[in-house]
């Protein structure tokens, strides 16, 4: 059975504090809340539970039968959460406090930045080393003990031995160009194959996704084609030349936002690939490092993503 949404932290602690002092208006003393607020708190606890928790009376406050058994339940889930966010500053404060992190370009450029920020507003403590390379490198580090997270696609069978999967949305591939481009606005799929083309290289994620999206439009090598998965050569080459660039839309998202790139109008849903969280199978994540993993699926919930 599922808890109750419209049960709030403030109720469990305003009943705990009640039961404490025994009374509404010390309990409000304490917490630093008029006592028509206590109140008011503890008539919505025993409406959403639907049973009566206290009796009143001018010598004070005293539990109910069901009051007892709520207050046991109560008191001890705020010492869970208590001991849960002692577990983390002492973690952190005992010195757990390197995340290293391996990123795909298209993740380093669109998530891990304000995934970053929050981490540093949240556990300035913990500091991150971020590693950015093609898929199955990331996962060999992974899996060397060398990395404690990466944010990248789905790997291979082969790569995953003893790695788990969680997936944070879905990324397609981008073809893009420089504003001006002759191929601006045009749906043409054929018309890519007359200008150059900058390629994922075999180490790249997305190079199989490529290479099928060609062949499956008829798309040829072209008169000249340049493989690279990095993306600063990739920036400055299509902005001073007619090439074509193919490349993960989470890499280019912000350049096509401000206009630096375009992309073309072209259908790419079948280039749409799982990218996700992969982590070692064994042991549980460190305190440090469910906190950056909760600050990188808020970063993507608040940009949109998740599926």
């Amino acid at each position: 059975m599922e808890i109750d949404q419209r049960i709030k932290f403030r109720h469990l602690r305003t009943f705990v504090e009640v039961a404490r002092l025994g009374s509404v208006g010390r309990a409000g003393e304490a917490l630093h809340i008029s006592q028509p607020a206590v109140s008011k708190t503890l008539a919505e606890l025993e409406a959403v539970l639907g049973a009566r928790l206290m009796d009143r009376s001018r010598s004070g406050v005293a539990l109910t039968p069901v009051g007892q058994m709520f207050h046991a339940y109560a008191n001890a889930s705020l010492a869970a959460l208590r001991q849960g966010i002692d577990g983390i500053a002492e973690t952190l404060a005992a010195g757990d406090l390197r995340l290293s992190i391996g990123a795909l370009p298209s993740v380093a450029a669109r998530i891990v930045p304000d995934a970053a920020i929050e981490m540093g507003q949240v556990a300035p403590e913990a500091g991150l080393a971020i590693v950015t390379g093609p898929n199955g490198y990331l996962l060999s580090e992974l899996a060397s003990g060398a990395l404690d997270l990466v944010i990248g696609r789905l790997g291979n069978p082969e790569a995953m031995a003893g790695l788990s999967f969680s997936q944070l949305y879905s990324e397609r591939v981008s073809l893009v160009v420089r504003p001006g481009h002759p191929l601006v606005g045009s749906a043409d799929i054929a018309a890519i194959a007359g200008y150059p083309i900058i390629f994922p290289n075999r180490d790249a994620a997305i190079r199989t996704i490529a290479e099928q999206y060609f062949i499956a439009y008829g798309i040829g090598r072209g008169r000249h084609r340049i493989e690279t998965v990095a993306e600063t050569f990739g920036r400055a080459y299509v902005r001073k030349t007619d090439a074509v660039w193919v490349i993960s839309s989470g890499v280019v998202a912000v350049d096509v936002a401000e206009g630096m790139l375009v992309e073309l109008p072209l259908p790419m849903r079948e280039t749409l690939g799982p990218v996700g969280l992969t982590m070692r199978g064994e042991g549980d994540p460190s305190p440090a490092l469910r906190l950056f993993i909760e600050a990188v699926r808020r970063t993507v919930a608040r940009l949109g993503l998740s599926n």
